[in-house]
C-alpha cells in the first residue's frame, strides 16, 4: 500500500528536492530514477517522501509501478498519511538527463557526489536516525569504504560522503566529542540499526558508537508488542542500561521547559566590548541545543557523555571559519573569545543560571521520578558516580573563563550534584525502612518502647530551645502513635508526613514569610525527633535501631517535602531554591542564630536558663 499527501499547487521557481530521513527509497534527480516506498504501520517509518510522476498519469498507478530507470518529466508529489485519493502535485518540473543538477537544493544529492544507488540503499539498510545518539565520522566513513571494496565500486572522498550522509539523513548535526586532546567529530542523530551486519565489526570508538541506544526491537517490546526483535535479542545481557532500567525512570522522555527570555538591554562586557545582537541570538540558540543534547544523553544513561558535551561547547570553540568549512561542520559556533565576552556580562550569566536550573531539574525529575519507588542498586550507583564527577567536569571545562561565570555555573552544578545524592540516599533509606514497616513484631516493639518515652520532658526541652508549640507537638505525638499501630505502608506514611507539612505551613501560604517558616519548622522537627531518639537511647530501647532508621528517613523526606513546597511557593525549581540558599549561606546573609543584641540586658525578660528536668518515670 502507498499513500500520498494532499498539498497545494505552488508556482514559481522549482523547490529543492529534500528527501526525508530514514526512508528506504525515493527519487533522486541526479540518477533520474524512481524508488517506491511502501507504507508500514511502524512508528519509525517515514511520514513523508517526494516522487516524480509523468504528466497526465495517475499518481496512484505510477507509485505502485516498478522502479523506473529512464529520465522522465512530471510532477513532484509529496506523500504521507493513508489516503491515495488525495494525491495532488506540488509543482511541475521538467527533469531531463544531465540537467537535474541545477535544480538540486542544498540537501539534495547532486551529480557531483557520484552516489551509487546501491550505496544509498546500503546507508538506509544499515543506519537510522534517532535522538540522543552519535557515530564518529571516521567510523561511518570506514564502514562506507568497506562497502565500496565489497561491492567493487569507486569510493568518494570524505567531504563528499559527508554531503551524501546529510542528504540521506536530514537534520544530522556534527559535534566534536571526547576528552580534551582526544576529541573526534561525530554525526549526531544517527546510529547503526540493530539488525545491521555492521554491528559485528570491531568498534575502536565503542564508548561513542551509537551511544548504546535502545534498539527498535526493544521499543516495540516496550510498547506491548511482546516481540523479542530481530536477531533474537531478548537477553538482558544484550540490553543497554537504559533498557534495563526503563521502568524505574520517568514515564516519558524528558523535555525541556521553555527557557526564560534574555534581558540584554544593550549592556556591555567587563572590558567594554559590545556584543552584537546576532552573537547573542546565536548563543541563545546554541545553548538551547546544547542543553537538549545533554538531556538526550542523560535520558539514555550515557552519563560520561555529559563531560564530552561540556568540553565540546566550552573548550573546543577555538576553530576558525576555514577549519569548520574544511571539516564539513555546518553548525554555526561562537569562538572562544566571543564566549569570554558574553559570559562576562551579568544578564547573560543570569540567563545561563536560569537555563541550568531548568535543565538540571528536568534531569532529576527523570532519573528519580519517585523518591520512594525502589531503584536497582546498579542504577543508584551510576547516578551517584555521575553526581560525584559533575563539579570536577564543570571546573575543567570552564578553566580560564571569567570568575563570575565559573562561580555561577559551578554553584548550580553543585546544587544539582547534591540533589542527586540526597535523593538517591533518600531512596536507599526508603527501601530499608520499608522492610521495618512491614514487620509486625518490630512494629509492636516500637509501640511498646515509644509508650515509655518521657514526652513531657521532651516537650519542655523543645519549647525552650526552639519554641515548639505544645498543642501541635502533642497532636503529632498522638497521630504518630496511631499511625504506627495501624501498621501503615511507607506510602501511607508519606501521605501523613505531607499532611503534617501542609497543616503547619498553611497559615503562611501566599506570604513572603513562607520560605522562612518552612525552614523553621524543619529545624523544630529535627530537634524534636532527636530528643525522642535521645530518650530511647538512654532507656536502651530494644527497637532503637528501627527508630533510628525511621527517623533518618522521615527527616530526609521532610526536607524533600519542604524543598519542593518552597519551590512551588516561590515559582522556582527546587534546584534554584537550593542554589540560592547555598549562595546566601556562603556569603553570610543567612542568620542561623539569635543575634548577640537579642541576648543582652535589653531583653531581660527572655528566660535563658533551661527548665528543670522532671524526674524520669
Amino acid at each position: 500500500m502507498y499513500s500520498v499527501m494532499q498539498s497545494p499547487h505552488t508556482s514559481g521557481p522549482p523547490l529543492p528536492f529534500i528527501p526525508p530521513p530514514s526512508i528506504p527509497g525515493f527519487y533522486y534527480p541526479a540518477q533520474s530514477s524512481f524508488y517506491s516506498v511502501p507504507l508500514k504501520p511502524d512508528p519509525d517509518y517515514p511520514s513523508s517522501a517526494q516522487y516524480v510522476t509523468p504528466f497526465n498519469t495517475d499518481v496512484t498507478q505510477v507509485i505502485t509501478q516498478p522502479i523506473s530507470t529512464t529520465p522522465i518529466a512530471g510532477h513532484v508529489v509529496a506523500t504521507t498519511g493513508y489516503d491515495l485519493s488525495q494525491a495532488q502535485s506540488i509543482y511541475s518540473q521538467q527533469i531531463m538527463s544531465g540537467g537535474a543538477d541545477r535544480y538540486a537544493g542544498p540537501n539534495s544529492i547532486s551529480a557531483s557526489t557520484r552516489a551509487d544507488p546501491h550505496t544509498i540503499k546500503w546507508l538506509l539498510d544499515n543506519y537510522e536516525t534517532a535522538e540522543g545518539v552519535s557515530l564518529p565520522r571516521s567510523t561511518l566513513y570506514n564502514h562506507y569504504l568497506r562497502h565500496c571494496a565489497a561491492s567493487k565500486i569507486d569510493a568518494i572522498n570524505a567531504a563528499s560522503f559527508g554531503k551524501l550522509i546529510r542528504s540521506v539523513f536530514i537534520g544530522l548535526k556534527t559535534r566534536r566529542l571526547g576528552t580534551r586532546g582526544n576529541s573526534k567529530y561525530h554525526y549526531y542523530g544517527i546510529r547503526i540499526k540493530i539488525d545491521s551486519p555492521l554491528n559485528t565489526y570491531p568498534q575502536e570508538d565503542s564508548p561513542s558508537v551509537a551511544m548504546r541506544q535502545p534498539t527498535t526491537a526493544s521499543r516495540e517490546s516496550s510498547n506491548g508488542d511482546g516481540g523479542s526483535g530481530d536477531g533474537g535479542i531478548d537477553s538482558a545481557a544484550n540490553l543497554t542500561p537504559h533498557q534495563q532500567h526503563q521502568q524505574y525512570l520517568g514515564d516519558h522522555r524528558p523535555e525541556l521547559d521553555q527557557f526564560p527570555d534574555l534581558d540584554w538591554e544593550g549592556q556591555v562586557a567587563l572590558d567594554g566590548t559590545v556584543c552584537s545582537n546576532e552573537d547573542i541570538s546565536d548563543f541563545v540558540a546554541l545553548y538551547r541545543e546544547h542543553c537538549e543534547a545533554i538531556l538526550d544523553v542523560v535520558a539514555n544513561l550515557q552519563f560520561q557523555m555529559v563531560e564530552n558535551l561540556w568540553q565540546a561547547f566550552w573548550v573546543d570553540t577555538s576553530r576558525s571559519s576555514s577549519d569548520i568549512q574544511a571539516d564539513d561542520d555546518q553548525d554555526h559556533r561562537l569562538s572562544r573569545e566571543k564566549l569570554f565576552v558574553l559570559t562576562s556580562c551579568q544578564p547573560l550569566l543570569d540567563y545561563l543560571v536560569a537555563c541550568d536550573h531548568i535543565l538540571y531539574q528536568c534531569i532529576v525529575n527523570f532519573l528519580i521520578s519517585n523518591v520512594l519507588r525502589p531503584i536497582p542498586a546498579t542504577l543508584t550507583q551510576s547516578i551517584r558516580n555521575f553526581a560525584k564527577n559533575l563539579e570536577n567536569w564543570m571546573n575543567s571545562c570552564l578553566e580560564g573563563y571569567p570568575v563570575k561565570c565559573v562561580q555561577a555555573k559551578v554553584s548550580s552544578v553543585i546544587a544539582f550534584s547534591q540533589t542527586l545524592r540526597r535523593y538517591t540516599s533518600l531512596n536507599h533509606l526508603a527501601q530499608a525502612a520499608r522492610a521495618v514497616l512491614q514487620n509486625a513484631s518490630q512494629i509492636n516493639q516500637m509501640i511498646n518502647d515509644l509508650n515509655r518515652v518521657d514526652f513531657a520532658n521532651v516537650q519542655e526541652q523543645a519549647a525552650w530551645v526552639c519554641q515548639c508549640d505544645e498543642a501541635l507537638a502533642s497532636r503529632l505525638e498522638m497521630d504518630f502513635k496511631n499511625t504506627l499501630q495501624q501498621q501503615n505502608s511507607l506510602e501511607q506514611w508519606a501521605v501523613w508526613l505531607e499532611g503534617v507539612v501542609t497543616t503547619v505551613l498553611q497559615p503562611h501560604e501566599d506570604t513572603p514569610e513562607y520560605p522562612k517558616a518552612a525552614r523553621q519548622f524543619l529545624l523544630k522537627w529535627s530537634f524534636y525527633s532527636s530528643m525522642v531518639i535521645r530518650d530511647l537511647t538512654l532507656r536502651s530501647a530494644a527497637s532503637f535501631g528501627s527508630f533510628h532508621l525511621i527517623r533518618l528517613l522521615y527527616d530526609e523526606y521532610m526536607f524533600y517535602l519542604i524543598e519542593n513546597k518552597v519551590a512551588r511557593a516561590t515559582g522556582k525549581t527546587p534546584i534554584a531554591v537550593m542554589t540560592e540558599f547555598s549562595a546566601m549561606a556562603k556569603a553570610g546573609f543567612e542568620s542561623t542564630a539569635v543575634s548577640t543584641s537579642s541576648l543582652g540586658t535589653a531583653n531581660s525578660d527572655l528566660e535563658l536558663e533551661p527548665p528543670t528536668k522532671k524526674q524520669r518515670t
